[in-house]
């Protein structure tokens, strides 16, 4: 595919090399870009002399690819990258600047949004469309095999559009937005401005795509160029809804996220009957509301990606006589709302390294225990199940929390929960 001469005629910092700097790196080396500079702060070998000319480089550059965890408030290079800031960009800047004529999809909020994604990439692949995923779920967009007649999808992270300045998606859409990141974004007017940004380069021949009322009213307010395609319901109609026999996507987490893809499916005239074939054979994604064991009527799931409590109100809202695993590094000013879901919970156990917080926020509301960690928290479970014979049961880990202060990921929480729940369940069921 011919480089842009955006591309071409410029100069690059790659900072971060994760697997998103170095597939921005790939690229730029692909295409032949000859002044190409890198850093990355888990190198061991970085010295006083390579930070000097690093900084030196991000004075020079036309532009600094900054990987998507990267907070420009702490890192060494600090004041240099404030002083350049509008030369900041993301891998998804970089895709975008090559001006590939193909339609792509963006697809962002607080959560839910690489179901969607998948949900999205499944109906079109059953049309026998080339429809290719990437960005902060699946591929680093810059590792795609894009053809002519490819359909990119992509999930875009609020940290990727906080940068971003060349983004341009034909159809673009946010779910939803809550309390998240507000340790990155500081406020949450922040947090919702860099989500907007999606829209900020579409022109009158995109599409933009909103449910809520509030999102909705911020879109008419800034005067968007795009056309406005409001989203009425979770499920579009009775005859559609009849038809679907997917409990995981009619379950009350993922209503949102079928309302978006049926939409995005209609504006590609996707026939109804592929759209209800594709929803009732897809498979939901670990750890995202997992139902991954069911023994002795007591069911087991596994909800580590939800990571604030906006995210684990709606399992203890989908499900009865919960025993709720929760705890980790709570997010800043999350509020544990419990009224209508409090008398679902038989009993809470906290883990994690602050658990006086999540004791404040659960006491006088519901029972709970202090297990510390997740061993110990499933270990309890299992007690609290063979002592009083509860059936119809729910065991569930939803966090309501970041992994990071026991776990290296959310994926890593999930795995290790499901590890040792099939291990107590053979020994005590």
């Amino acid at each position: 595919m011919k480089i842009s001469k955006l591309i071409k005629d410029s100069s690059f910092a790659v900072y971060g090399l994760g697997l998103t700097g170095t597939s921005v790196l790939k690229f730029l080396k692909k295409k032949k870009i000859k002044n190409i500079y890198m850093w990355d702060d888990k190198n061991k070998k970085n010295n006083k002399k390579k930070i000097n000319l690093f900084r030196k480089k991000l004075n020079e550059v036309d532009y600094i690819v900054i990987s998507p965890g990267i907070n420009i408030r702490k890192t060494k290079f600090k004041s240099t990258l404030f002083k350049n800031k509008k030369k900041i960009i993301t891998d998804l800047d970089v895709f975008y600047m090559q001006k590939i004529p193909i339609k792509s999809i963006v697809i962002t909020g607080t959560n839910g949004k690489s179901t969607a994604c998948k949900l999205t990439q499944h109906i079109f692949k059953t049309n026998q469309l080339d429809a290719q995923l990437g960005g902060n779920f699946g591929k680093p967009i810059l590792d795609l095999k894009i053809k002519r007649k490819s359909i990119v999808i992509i999930e875009a992270s609020s940290f990727q559009l906080s940068y971003t300045k060349f983004v341009k998606p034909t159809f673009a859409a946010i779910l939803n937005i809550s309390n998240d990141h507000l340790d990155w974004h500081n406020t949450i007017a922040n947090y919702k401005n860099s989500k907007f940004k999606i829209f900020s380069k579409q022109d009158a021949n995109d599409v933009a795509l909103l449910k809520n009322k509030k999102l909705i009213n911020t879109f008419v307010k800034q005067n968007y160029l795009s056309k406005l395609k409001i989203i009425k319901k979770n499920i579009p109609n009775n005859a559609i809804k009849r038809k679907i026999t997917n409990n995981y996507l009619t379950s009350e987490p993922n209503l949102e996220n079928l309302a978006f893809a049926h939409q995005i499916s209609k504006l590609f005239k996707i026939k109804e009957k592929i759209f209800i074939k594709a929803v009732n054979n897809f498979k939901g994604l670990p750890h995202r509301y997992e139902i991954f064991l069911k023994k002795k009527k007591i069911t087991f799931i596994n909800d580590s990606k939800a990571t604030s409590f906006q995210a684990t109100k709606y399992a203890l809202k989908n499900n009865k006589n919960i025993f709720w695993i929760f705890g980790g590094l709570p997010k800043i000013r999350d509020n544990f709302n419990l009224v209508g879901v409090s008398s679902n919970i038989i009993k809470s156990f906290i883990i994690g390294k602050r658990t006086n917080y999540f004791k404040n926020q659960v006491e006088k509301k519901i029972k709970y225990k202090i297990s510390s960690n997740l061993k110990n928290a499933i270990k309890d479970v299992f007690k609290e199940l063979i002592s009083v014979k509860e059936s119809n049961a729910t065991v569930l880990l939803s966090p309501a929390s970041a992994s990071y202060d026991q776990f290296n990921n959310f994926a890593e929480r999930g795995n290790q929960f499901k590890k040792i729940i099939k291990n107590y369940a053979k020994k005590f069921l």
